[in-house]
C-alpha cells in the first residue's frame, strides 16, 4: 500500500484531482448537477411516483400481515420457550453454544453460501441446491432465535406487493392448465421466497449487507474470468442466437458456466451495480483494488456475451445509480458516456446498431412469440395458463398458437411472461413489488446520510431498474438460479432500505 502512494501514478491522480476542483470544468458541471437535484425535488411528475401507497403504508398493520407474522415466527418462539425452561442444559452444551453462535451469524453463512451456489457449472448445478441452502438458513436462523427471543423473522419488511405475489404464484399451480407440469416450478419460487424473508431478517449491521454484496462479487469475479478464458480459448458462433448477415465478424458469445451468453448478462446485469458499491463503501485501498478489478473483469465479461438487452439494462442500471447516490454527477457521467463510444470495439459498435433492426433473425423471431404470448393471455387473462414456462409450451402447441421456424421457448419478455404464468394479480402484484420496492430506496436514501448501507441500496435498487428495462426484451426468470439472483437483490434492497432508517433514527 505504501508503494501504490508514493507511486507516481498516485502522484499524477492527486494533482489531476486538485486540478480539477479548481478548474471551470468542475464549476460548471457542480451548477449543472446543482440545477438536476433542483428539477428532481420539485418535479410535478416525481412527487406523486415517489410517495407510498395506501396498500404499502397499511400492510405492518394490517392483520395479515401480524397473521403470517405470528406463523413464521411460532418455530422460534415455541424453541425460544424450550430454551427459558433449561437454560442451563443447553449452555452447558458445546454444540448447543455452537448453534445459537451460528444462528444468530446467518447473514454470514448466507454470504459464504452465495459464494458457493453461484459459482456451480451448469453441468453440475441442479435447482434442489438453492432450496437446500435457503431452507438449511432458515433452521439455521430459527437455531439462533431460540437463545434470543427478539431474533424473528421480518415479514413487515418483505412488504404487501411480494406477499400478495407469492400467494398469486402458488395459486397458480392449481389452476394451472397442467398443474403437475407447474408443480415442479413452484419449489423455485420457494427458494426465491426464502431467499427474500431470510436476508431481510438475518442483516442487522452494514457488515451483513457488504458481506453478501461480497458474495455476489466474487459470483462476479470467478465467473467473468471464465468467460474471459472462454473467448482466450475461442468461442464457436451458434447461428441459432446470432444472424451472420446483419452481424458479420461477430465472435462467439461467452456464457462462462450458465450455458447461455444471455443468462450470464442478466447475473452481471444484477450482481456489478453491487461491485461498485463495493469500490464506494469500501475503506481500505486494496479491498478496492480488488473489488475495481472485479467490476473491469465484469464489465468486459458482459461485453463478450454480445447481450443487446442487457447492454441496454446495465446502462440504465449505472444512470439510476448515479441519480440516487450522486445527482450532481449526472452531468460528468454524460460526458464520460459519450467520450467512450469511440473507445468501443468495432463488434460491439456494430452489435448495437443492430438493436431494432429486424432485418436481424432473432429480432423477427420475437415477433410470433410475442403474438403467441398475447393469444395466450387473452385466451384466460385472469388466471393464467400457470406457473413455469413449460405449461405455456403445451398450452401454445395445443391450440396452435405459435408458428415460426424456431422452437417457442417464452415470451421473451418479463411481464408478459409473469401475466401469461399467473394471470392478472400476479403480474399487478410483481410490478407493484419491484416499484415499490425502488421507490421507497430512492425515498430512503435522498434522506439519508452517506453510509455504506446507502451506497448498496442505491446500487441495489439501480439493478432492480436494470433488470426491468432488460426484461422488456428477455425473461429473466426461465433459469431458476437467475431467479433468486434476482431476488437477493430483491432482498438486499429492502435490507438496505432498513438499515439507513435504522440509522437516522439513531441520529
Amino acid at each position: 500500500m505504501t508503494l501504490i502512494r508514493e507511486s507516481c501514478v498516485y502522484s499524477l491522480f492527486l494533482m489531476l484531482a486538485s486540478v480539477y476542483e479548481d478548474s471551470a470544468l468542475h464549476r460548471i458541471l457542480a451548477v449543472l448537477g446543482r440545477w438536476c437535484t433542483r428539477q428532481i425535488d420539485g418535479s410535478a411528475v416525481l412527487r406523486p411516483l415517489c410517495r407510498e401507497g395506501v396498500a404499502a403504508r397499511a400492510w405492518a398493520g394490517s392483520r395479515l400481515c401480524r397473521l403470517l407474522s405470528s406463523l413464521a415466527n411460532t418455530p422460534g418462539v415455541l424453541l425460544h420457550k424450550l430454551y427459558a425452561a433449561l437454560p442451563a442444559t443447553f449452555e452447558d452444551s458445546f454444540f448447543a453454544r455452537l448453534a445459537f453462535a451460528m444462528g444468530e451469524e446467518t447473514a454470514v453463512a448466507q454470504s459464504w453460501l452465495i459464494m458457493l451456489l453461484w459459482i456451480i457449472p451448469f453441468a453440475y448445478w441442479n435447482n434442489a441446491y438453492s432450496l437446500m441452502g435457503f431452507s438449511l438458513l432458515l433452521v439455521l436462523f430459527y437455531a439462533g432465535s431460540m437463545r434470543r427471543a427478539d431474533f424473528q423473522l421480518d415479514i413487515t419488511t418483505v412488504g404487501f406487493y411480494p406477499v400478495v405475489l407469492f400467494g398469486a404464484v402458488t395459486l397458480s399451480v392449481f389452476s394451472s392448465y397442467a398443474p403437475s407440469l407447474s408443480l415442479r416450478f413452484l419449489f423455485y419460487h420457494i427458494s426465491a421466497a426464502l431467499c427474500v424473508v431470510v436476508t431481510v431478517s438475518a442483516v442487522r449491521h452494514v457488515e451483513d449487507l457488504k458481506r453478501l454484496a461480497a458474495g455476489g462479487g466474487v459470483c462476479v469475479l470467478v465467473s467473468s474470468l471464465y468467460g474471459v478464458y472462454q473467448r482466450i480459448q475461442g468461442v464457436e458462433v451458434n447461428r441459432s442466437n446470432v444472424d451472420l448477415k446483419v452481424n458479420a465478424g461477430m465472435p462467439g458469445r461467452v456464457d462462462s458456466f450458465f450455458d447461455n451468453a444471455n443468462t450470464f448478462a442478466e447475473v452481471l446485469i444484477l450482481l456489478l451495480p453491487l461491485v461498485l458499491a463495493l469500490i464506494l463503501c469500501s475503506k481500505h485501498l486494496y479491498s478496492k483494488l480488488l473489488a475495481g478489478g472485479t467490476l473491469v473483469v465484469g464489465v468486459a465479461a458482459l461485453g463478450m456475451t454480445y447481450s443487446r438487452a442487457s447492454w441496454v439494462g446495465i446502462a440504465c442500471a449505472m444512470a439510476v445509480m448515479v441519480f440516487l447516490w450522486r445527482p450532481k454527477l449526472i452531468p460528468l457521467c454524460g460526458v464520460l458516456c459519450v467520450l467512450c463510444i469511440p473507445l468501443l470495439p468495432t463488434t460491439i459498435w456494430n452489435r448495437i446498431l443492430t438493436i431494432g433492426n429486424f432485418s436481424d433473425s432473432s429480432t423477427m423471431n420475437r415477433l410470433p412469440t410475442l403474438r403467441a404470448a398475447i393469444a395466450v393471455i387473452a385466451s384466460r387473462p385472469v388466471r393464467g395458463v400457470g406457473l413455469g414456462t413449460a405449461v405455456p409450451k403445451v398450452f401454445i402447441a395445443d391450440w396452435n398458437l405459435y408458428h415460426a421456424d424456431f422452437p417457442y421457448v417464452h415470451s421473451h419478455n418479463f411481464y408478459l411472461e409473469v401475466w401469461l404464468q399467473t394471470g392478472i394479480v400476479g403480474v399487478v402484484s410483481f410490478i407493484g413489488a419491484m416499484l415499490w420496492n425502488i421507490k421507497q430506496a430512492a425515498r430512503t436514501v435522498r434522506r439519508c446520510q452517506n453510509s455504506a448501507a446507502r451506497t448498496i441500496t442505491c446500487a441495489s435498487a439501480a439493478a432492480l431498474c436494470g433488470a426491468m428495462v432488460c426484461g422488456l426484451a428477455d425473461y429473466l426468470w426461465n433459469y431458476p438460479r437467475v431467479m433468486v439472483i434476482f431476488w437477493f437483490v430483491f432482498a438486499v434492497a429492502l435490507a438496505g432500505t432498513k438499515l439507513c432508517r435504522l440509522e437516522d433514527m439513531k441520529k
